[in-house]
């Protein structure tokens, strides 16, 4: 059973992963578009003294490697997405989103063989892999929702209009039953508006002159 705990915690680790890939992706712009970083007078000792650390490590040596991991943890972030349900979300939308995303994502690199200045190289080396992310990051989203969408049990129809009814048929002497039918998982279905006591909790209403008074006397 979920608690508020569990979805707190939840959202917790979502958040965290998250941070992860854009960590890593900002340090991966640091290090590819370091000149350009250098011109704008955007480095410091000691942040270059901790990029230099990490750098060391290789991880970051190859650009793809790190655009990858990046990924990776947006995508396990992606796993856990909420939000309101969207059924006007299609198909072809989501994978437009994704494979332009994708293609954006990781042909940026190509961007380095123009032949222009690093400010020119890093805005938009940084500008197109930002744009990509952000359509992957939407077309996962949507991509996530659908899929709790179609594997959770709603006992609403597709329509959302309707539920279970009741079906049984509760009546006394002063009962007042009404056949009713509704529609549920596409089924017509009988039921029953019972009202057991029609005595209590019964309201007229109407303006002065309406009959109210000849309605209670009767």
């Amino acid at each position: 059973m979920n608690t508020g705990e569990d979805t707190q915690g939840l959202r917790k680790i979502i958040d965290l992963t998250r941070l992860i890939s854009l960590v890593i992706l900002s340090i991966h712009f640091y290090i590819i578009c370091y000149q350009a970083f250098r011109e704008w007078h955007w480095t410091a000792v000691f942040t270059d003294r901790i990029i230099g650390n990490v750098a060391k490590t290789g991880f970051f040596n190859d650009p793809l490697r790190p655009k990858l991991a990046a990924l990776l943890f947006l995508c396990i972030s992606l796993l856990g997405a909420k939000g309101k349900k969207d059924e006007g979300i299609q198909r072809n939308s989501i994978g437009a989103y994704l494979i332009c995303g994708l293609l954006i994502y990781f042909l940026s690199l190509l961007i380095f063989y123009l032949p222009a200045g690093n400010s020119v190289v890093a805005i938009g080396y940084m500008g197109i892999t930002g744009a990509g992310y952000l359509l992957i990051l939407t077309g996962g989203t949507w991509l996530s929702r659908l899929i709790k969408a179609n594997l959770t049990k709603d006992i609403f129809n597709k329509d959302n209009e309707t539920f279970p009814q009741e079906e049984r048929l509760l009546e006394n002497e002063y009962s007042i039953n009404l056949p009713a039918k509704y529609n549920l998982n596409g089924k017509v279905r009988d039921s029953y508006i019972n009202i057991i006591n029609p005595h209590r909790s019964t309201a007229v209403l109407g303006l002065a002159g309406a009959g109210k008074w000849i309605f209670r006397g009767s």
